[in-house]
Order: C-alpha cells, then sequence, then structure tokens
C-alpha cells in the first residue's frame, strides 16, 4: 500500500536546447518542500555538447540529469527510434507515477508514445500550439503527444480552442502560462550585457549605436540554397543601416558555406557568433533594437521583454505573440522584410502587452495541478 503522504514521482524529460529553458522551473517547483511532488531528469541527448550544457544546465541551475540516454543526432526516424529503445528500460526500472515531456522535439513524442504504451500517464507542457504547418516536424510532434497526453498545460488560452478541436476532453486541458517565462524572469537581472558579449567578440563601432539580433535555424529557411541566399542578402542591406550580431546554428553554419555565402557576411555589417548561452542571448535580446528570427521560444521572449521581433517564417504556432506581443509575421520576401524594419525605424515597433499568466509562476501552477491529479488517483 503506497504511503499517503509519499510524493509523486514524475520523470522529466528533456532532450534539446528548447527543452533546458522549461525544464529549470519545472524542476525547482516539483521538487519544492511541500509540493507533494518529487522530480528526476532524463536527457535523451538529442542535442548534446559540453558547452551547451555548461551553457544552459549551470546557467539555469538544472540538477544534473539522472539518466542521460546518449542518443546524438540522426535523421528523424533514427533518434525517435532510438530514443524509444533507450527510454523504455527506464521507466521500467523508475515506474514513476507520470512522464512529463515539453515542447515539440523528437524527444517529446518519442517518450510520450514509451509511457502511454506502458500504461503510464503523460504529461505535456506547452500543449495545444499549431502552425498550421504540417511540413513543420515539429507541428507532427505537437499534434501526436497531445493525443497521446493525460494532462495536458497550456501557455495561452488559444491553444485550447486547437486541442478541442482536435477532439481532446477540456477536463484534460489547464491554462498555466509559459514555463519559458518563469526561466526568463528568474535570470532577466543575472543576464549577460550584451557590451560585454560584444566585446568579447571584437565588435566593431558600429555596434555602439545599437543593433539588431539576428538568428535562423529552420530548415524551410537553411536547407534551401535559394531560400537562403535570398534571406541573408536582404539581411546584409538591412545591416549597413542596423549592424546585426548574428548567433549561428551549427546547421545554419553549414548551410551558408555549402551555399557559398560566406564573403556576403563577410562583406556586411554582420557580427556572426558561435551558439550563445542563454545568459548571453538574454543581454543580446533584451538589449537589440530589433530581432529578426524563425525560432518560435525568441517570438515568446522578445514579447515578455517588449522587444519588437520580425519573424522570418510564413506561420506561427503562438498566435498571442502576434494577437498580444511584439512580434510581426513576414515570411522571407524581402519587401515585407525591409517594410516591417523600416517600420521599426520609423515608429519603434509594436508596443505589445504582457500576456495573461506570463508572470513567472506557470511551474507553480503545473506542480498545484499535478498533486491534486495525484492525490485523486490516489484517492481512486
Amino acid at each position: 500500500m503506497v504511503d499517503p503522504q509519499t510524493p509523486a514521482h514524475i520523470l522529466c524529460v528533456v532532450g534539446a536546447r528548447p527543452n533546458f529553458m522549461k525544464i529549470a522551473p519545472i524542476m525547482r517547483a516539483f521538487n519544492a518542500p511541500g509540493s507533494g511532488l518529487s522530480a528526476s531528469l532524463v536527457h535523451t541527448g538529442q542535442h548534446y555538447d559540453a558547452a551547451m550544457k555548461h551553457a544552459f544546465f549551470e546557467q539555469l541551475h538544472i540538477p544534473e540529469p539522472d539518466v542521460d540516454l546518449g542518443v546524438g543526432s540522426g535523421s528523424h526516424a533514427v533518434q525517435t527510434a532510438q530514443i524509444m529503445l533507450k527510454f523504455e528500460p527506464v521507466l521500467d526500472a523508475r515506474k514513476p507515477a507520470a512522464v512529463l515531456v515539453v515542447g515539440d522535439v523528437n524527444s517529446t513524442i518519442a517518450c510520450a508514445l514509451v509511457a502511454v504504451k506502458k500504461g503510464i500517464p503523460v504529461v505535456h507542457v506547452e500543449a495545444g500550439l499549431r502552425s498550421g504547418d504540417r511540413a513543420m516536424p515539429e507541428e507532427i510532434n505537437r499534434i501526436l503527444t497531445d493525443q497521446l497526453s493525460d494532462l495536458l498545460f497550456t501557455t495561452e488560452a488559444s491553444a485550447a480552442a486547437n486541442l478541442q478541436r482536435e477532439g481532446i476532453a477540456p477536463d484534460k486541458v489547464f491554462f498555466v502560462g509559459n514555463v519559458m517565462i518563469d526561466t526568463l524572469r528568474y535570470n532577466l537581472a543575472s543576464a549577460t550585457p550584451a557590451a560585454a558579449t560584444l566585446a568579447a567578440a571584437g565588435a566593431g563601432p558600429e555596434f555602439a549605436g545599437g543593433f539588431g539580433l539576428l538568428t535562423l535555424h529552420r530548415p524551410s529557411n537553411v536547407d534551401d540554397p535559394v531560400v537562403l541566399r535570398r534571406l541573408l542578402r536582404e539581411l546584409a542591406d538591412i545591416s549597413r543601416d542596423t549592424p546585426l550580431v548574428f548567433p549561428v546554428h551549427p546547421r545554419t553554419r553549414g548551410s551558408i558555406s555549402a551555399a557559398g555565402l560566406d564573403s556576403l557576411l563577410a562583406e556586411a555589417s554582420i557580427l556572426t557568433l558561435p551558439p550563445q548561452g542563454y545568459l548571453e542571448m538574454l543581454g543580446l535580446m533584451r538589449e537589440a533594437r530589433l530581432v529578426l528570427t524563425d525560432s518560435g521560444g525568441i517570438q515568446e521572449e522578445t514579447t515578455a521583454l517588449g522587444v519588437p521581433c520580425i519573424t522570418l517564417r510564413e506561420s506561427t504556432e503562438r498566435p498571442i505573440t502576434v494577437d498580444e506581443g511584439t512580434n510581426t509575421i513576414v515570411g522571407t520576401d524581402p519587401a515585407a522584410i525591409r517594410r516591417a524594419w523600416q517600420a521599426i525605424l520609423n515608429g519603434g515597433g509594436k508596443a505589445g502587452r504582457q500576456p495573461e499568466h506570463w508572470d513567472g509562476r506557470a511551474a507553480e501552477r503545473i506542480a498545484a495541478v499535478l498533486a491534486d491529479w495525484y492525490r485523486s488517483v490516489r484517492a481512486a
């Protein structure tokens, strides 16, 4: 018989950089005294290197993973299959009350699928987000994970409507807010000043008068050399008036070189950096005049910071950043990019406002719901 005072053991999964910012406040909330929960952490190793671990796990005070599956890179099919094979014995050994997954990476769907097949409840944090673009692998991961989940925690009110359209019972869905914003608020005072990051990178004097921040990593933008060339040409032109800081994702760097575009960057006022740690990126975002990106998470972070964001995609799974925040969707059309950039320079960009429940307490709400759920399951 289970002791009624025994905390519910929740097995939390991370696999890639976007997960790390989401799991940090969750682990804090679950392991807090009196939460009624205990948490252990599985790192699938979907994306892993020592520098990234230092830059995220240590900066965000994420505990060392209890289990590291060490899967590494590979095709979507290979990676998903390897995670499933290595995750199943962990479930057999640890027998958690539930498995918690975050976001929309391959680790999310792989671990959710293994758990549900073994009759273990699945908890999905950041549920219900939809771009409407099924060509994005992440969109498929989102849809399927939500169908498998027993408890679904949403970041914005519109997500509930998406889930209802897909036949998910409303009593499974809880609007708690955005754990990424928990992390942002918790760490904002510790963000690395942009001047320190720029000085370390040898930035020229033109960056002292203000800069834009650029990130690119979506396959639709960086894998097609025609699209990539079109984007970088326009961004190079923009940089002559607004110098750009560009932390370059490894796959993006490879695509730039393969397309013969290194000289285009070298001739522009674009400062290329290696991938940055969380606190360095937070400092750059906070102090940028504007951000140009194809990242979903950065759309949210710029809204929380009140920094104008230009999203280089045709759609977004985070519509609240457009409806209430600072985000403008422009796609990859050079004229649309230039119009949005010019509007920010002329008028300061969209002011936006803080969305509901983006108050730094989303993880606490998740912990409270999970503790209540566990008590009801135990009493049944």
